[in-house]
Order: structure tokens, then C-alpha cells, then sequence
């Protein structure tokens, strides 16, 4: 299985490999590309040559990266710091393209009963069931969950089962452990988690999604080279791992 996906991507990036000359490819962008990456980069880099050196982190960080002047050829940030940096003149605006989207999902222990969460009314009596709750409030999936239960009316009936994590990483591990029933972060934060089992997403009229757009920094030190990771995350090959990801790829 793994070598014939990996001579899939072997496909996919014969026309952007260049070894005989590697680069390092600095990108500056949100957390959530991480699980995405750890899957990706290391594909790109063996056939290509160059190295991917990433800075992830919340929306915030990533502008204040960019903002302080650091050098960067790649950003992948959140729409309205993409326009804005556009405007600036620190990404090409004509290589501004939305990647993917991702939702937030709700995870249970491997083996546990999933809950009812396709409405609002039996998503709310699921949370309403379960004995504790995780998720990483100020982050931006913690930051819908805490809209969603307001919006619910549910928000003081659940305060005393949270379960507080410090990055969405982690919900889908605490949920493994035991720490807490159920947990909500962003899908591709809750796929393959060992002893975690994914529900499925929210209810689509309680979905919010954050969407990943990517572009080239306007005095990117390798544009070759961060030009040919562009195409290579716009490949179907990097599309479909998106998808198993629990992503949605434009």
C-alpha cells in the first residue's frame, strides 16, 4: 500500500522535482497544516530535493511573522490576512488560491457508543449526555464550540464537564485516555488517532469552517522551488490525502 501511493506522488511531482538544486522552502502558516504536512512533506521533499522549514501557528502568530519582516516564501492563512497582505504587496496577489477547508468535528473513544450528532436537537441532547467535554477554548475550533453551545442555550448547563486542552491537538487524545467523553477540534485534528474514533462532523447548520488559502510571498528567497510545492499541494495526490484527512480541498 505504501509504495504504490507513494509512486502516485512519485507521478505527481515528476514535473516540479528538481534535485540537483535543493532549497529550503520557509513557510509561515496555521496549526492545522500540521497533520496535513507530516504526510506531504516528506513525500516532496524526497522527490524534489528541497526541505520544508515550517512556522505553524494560529492566524495571530502567522501575521505577526509576516508583519515583523521575517523572511518566508509560503503563506497559508486564513482568507481576509491573505487579501489584506495582497493589498500590502507581501503575497503575489495572482498566487492567492484557497486549498482546503476544515470543519469542526466531534470525536468518542474507540469502541464507545457514538451519539446522534446529524441536528441540532440530537447533537444537543448528546452533549447534554455526556459526562465531560474537551476542547481547546481561544483557539478558533474552540472558539465555534463555545458559539455552538451558546447558540444551543446549553452553555451554562456544560461549563462543569469541560475539559480544557491547550491546543486542538491533544482533544482527540485526551478523549483516548479516558480524560474526557467526547471531544470537538477540527476534523483533521481527530483523524487516526489511536484509541479515538471520529463521529463525524457538526451539524451543517452549526458548521463553521476555517479555510486554508495558500500564496507566494512577494520577495520569497526560493520561488522556484516554493512555486513547485504550490502546484504539488493542488495535485490530486495531495487532494485525496486532504480528503482521507478529513479535509475539503478546492
Amino acid at each position: 500500500m505504501f509504495i504504490r501511493r507513494f509512486s502516485v506522488f512519485a507521478i505527481a511531482l515528476g514535473m516540479f522535482a528538481s534535485p540537483a538544486c535543493s532549497a529550503e522552502i520557509k513557510i509561515v502558516g496555521l496549526a492545522g497544516m500540521t497533520p496535513l504536512m507530516k504526510e506531504l512533506g516528506p513525500v516532496f521533499e524526497a522527490q524534489s530535493g528541497h526541505k520544508i522549514v515550517p512556522r505553524y501557528g494560529s492566524g495571530d502568530e502567522g501575521r505577526r511573522v509576516i508583519e515583523a519582516g521575517d523572511p518566508f516564501d509560503i503563506a497559508v492563512l486564513n482568507p481576509p490576512l491573505m487579501r489584506m497582505f495582497a493589498e500590502q504587496g507581501k503575497i503575489a496577489s495572482g498566487t492567492v488560491r484557497e486549498l482546503f477547508r476544515n470543519g469542526t468535528g466531534v470525536v468518542v473513544r474507540a469502541g464507545a457508543r457514538k451519539p446522534d450528532v446529524l441536528t441540532p436537537d440530537s447533537f444537543k441532547a448528546a452533549i447534554l449526555n455526556a459526562q465531560s467535554i474537551a476542547y481547546s477554548p481561544g483557539r478558533a475550533s474552540g472558539i465555534h464550540v463555545e458559539k455552538v453551545l451558546t447558540q444551543l442555550g446549553i452553555a451554562d448547563q456544560v461549563k462543569s464537564k469541560i475539559k480544557p486542552q491547550p491546543v486542538p491537538d491533544v482533544v482527540a487524545k485526551a478523549v483516548a485516555s479516558g480524560e474526557a467523553e467526547m471531544g470537538f477540534a477540527a476534523m483533521n485534528l481527530l483523524v487516526g488517532i489511536s484509541g479515538a474514533e471520529v463521529v463525524g462532523p457538526f451539524p451543517k447548520t452549526l458548521q463553521e469552517y476555517i479555510v486554508f488559502t495558500l500564496g507566494l510571498s512577494i520577495s520569497a528567497q526560493e520561488p522556484e522551488a516554493a512555486t513547485a510545492l504550490i502546484k504539488f499541494l493542488q495535485s490530486e495526490a495531495a487532494r485525496s490525502v486532504m480528503r482521507r484527512q478529513g479535509l475539503q480541498p478546492y
